[in-house]
């Protein structure tokens, strides 16, 4: 198990004990939104990744996504919104590439933020680091809302605070190298909501999931 800092102790990690996947949602959406910015001065959007286990569920990606857009980013009157796909895109909305496309040089899981929507010209502009790339509408399958992203999207990333919210709900998924993996990312600050338990279920199951694919015994074959 980590070493979890007492209540008031200065540290870059933290665990915030709930018992309740509601009460997880609603720390997380807290901790987001209100007490990582106040307390570190760190942008909701732009520096606080949410990191999931799964994608499904109250405390998955879709659910908590919903919940963070609201909070975070509210629709204005004002401003032009584009439904598709099962998703609202809103300008300053943080998205995720979703599948490499070689054409606008933008790769699976690179995360930008949505800069221009132009309900005129069915465009959608997205700013990845210093580089703007622009969307038809019909090609916003590409992305998805990143407030929260699953722990496997985020490998090979680093964020300056990550929240990872930890219940025994998600427990197919609740593995060391998956906590390692999503603990690793945040480069300043690391926050983890939820139940012990689902902690130390994860710590002690050191298994990975074996993949079969049936490469060995095809090769076999065909030597």
């Amino acid at each position: 198990m980590p070493e979890i800092p007492s209540k008031d102790a200065k540290s870059d990690f933290y665990f915030i004990d709930r018992a309740e996947p509601e009460q997880i949602a609603a720390t997380l959406l807290d901790m987001v939104k209100t007490r990582i910015p106040g307390k570190f001065r760190f942008d909701a959007i732009r520096d606080i990744q949410m990191l999931c286990p799964m994608n499904r569920g109250s405390l998955g990606v879709r659910e908590l996504n919903i919940k963070l857009q609201a909070e975070l980013n509210p629709a204005r009157p004002e401003e032009p919104v584009v439904e598709k796909f099962g998703w609202q895109f809103r300008v300053r909305d943080k998205v995720i590439q979703t599948e490499n496309n070689y054409d606008k040089d933008v790769f699976n899981g690179d995360i930008g933020q949505i800069i221009k929507i132009d309900p005129v010209e069915r465009e959608v502009t997205v700013k990845f680091d210093q580089r703007e790339v622009v969307y038809d509408f019909g090609e916003l399958d590409e992305v998805a809302l990143a407030y929260a992203i699953t722990i496997h999207k985020s490998q090979g990333s680093e964020f300056p605070a990550v929240v990872i919210p930890l219940a025994t709900q998600q427990y197919l998924l609740l593995q060391r190298n998956m906590v390692y993996t999503g603990l690793t990312r945040g480069k300043k600050l690391v926050v983890v909501v939820g139940q012990r338990k689902a902690l130390a279920i994860a710590v002690r199951n050191n298994k990975t999931e074996q993949r079969f694919s049936g490469l060995l015994a095809r090769l076999l074959v065909q030597s």
